[in-house]
């Protein structure tokens, strides 16, 4: 499918969620690559007139290019498919699903994929006693970019007060050691094989927290991760396998941490991204031009795979 058929693209980006800067930098990039591949962009800022101005505007197709709660959740595809406008990235059940960490791990563990120790507590009863012997992390268990963020470092004496900005009830899971690494999978409408495209490593100073993911210079991406054949074979399949499992389309990115001492048994799934940044310090397009993707190519290839029908 070329840009003559889709000649109106129209990029949703901000929104209302907390990761809105990161999806408005998402947002400026893939709607500059999309001009440069010859489509007609317009850039929306998703607001509560979302549905009216779509309906003015009339795209041919949407690019979501949005991140966190509404926009990744599974409402913004569901408000998409009501008005039967193509869209790209996953739909509605797989969006909702994956924005779920809680939900997300029970799905992995069904599937025999391997995950760390979890469960959901208020957010109270984490604040006034450890739930889990250090250490561990606490985070929202429906936002993306580790916002909201916590790690209780072995030994702590106190559990982590948490802002009042978290969610009610939240996630706690047992910290996974050792090194962080990330594989994105691409897959298309019809036949087409799904493909993972790489094993990236990220390298930071401290936690790879928001600031080390999208600051510049906070991380720095090591791909191909300079790991062993047997792990780097072993995040290409259960990165596949994730993403199958979930039913995500388009693209995904599943993270992962790997405690080399314990060989294979050391690698596990963190999560995964039904719609991962697209900013300038962001993973999957590094992956996508390591498989041989321009960014524009890339940005048009999601495109072409838009779908109302997910």
């Amino acid at each position: 499918m070329s840009s003559r058929a889709f000649p109106h693209v129209v990029v949703l980006m901000g929104g209302p969620s907390a990761e809105r800067e990161v999806s408005l930098s998402t947002g400026r990039e893939c709607a500059a690559a999309l001009r440069g591949e010859g489509f007609n962009v317009t850039e929306l800022d998703a607001g509560q007139d979302l549905a009216a101005r779509l309906a003015e505007l009339a795209p041919d197709v949407v690019f979501n290019a949005l991140h966190g709660r509404f926009g990744e959740d599974g409402c913004v595809q569901g408000l998409l498919e009501w008005m039967k406008i193509p869209y790209t990235h996953s739909g509605v059940a797989a969006s909702a699903l994956a924005l779920d960490k809680e939900r997300t791990k029970l799905s992995y563990r069904a599937a025999g994929l391997p995950v760390v120790p979890s469960l959901l507590v208020d957010r109270e009863a984490v604040s006034e006693a450890h739930v889990m012997e250090p250490p561990y992390v606490v985070k929202p268990n429906n936002e993306g970019s580790s916002v909201g963020v916590y790690l209780v470092q072995e030994g702590a004496n106190a559990p982590p007060k948490l802002s009042q900005d978290m969610p009610a009830r939240v996630m706690v899971e047992k910290f996974a050691p050792g090194r962080e690494l990330t594989t994105t999978v691409m897959s298309a409408k019809g036949d087409q094989p799904v493909r993972a495209l790489g094993v990236t490593e990220i390298l930071t100073d401290t936690w790879y927290d928001y600031d080390a993911k999208y600051a510049a210079g906070g991380s720095r991406h090591v791909l191909p991760a300079e790991i062993p054949d047997e792990i780097s074979a072993a995040c290409l399949h259960y990165a596949i396998r994730a993403h199958e499992v979930l039913g995500c389309r388009g693209v995904s990115r599943t993270d992962f941490r790997w405690d080399e001492s314990r060989g294979l048994e050391g690698l596990v799934l963190l999560e995964t991204n039904t719609q991962p940044g697209m900013t300038p310090t962001s993973l999957t397009p590094e992956q996508a031009a390591h498989a041989g993707y321009t960014f524009g190519q890339f940005c048009a290839w999601l495109v072409e795979d838009a779908s109302c029908d997910r």
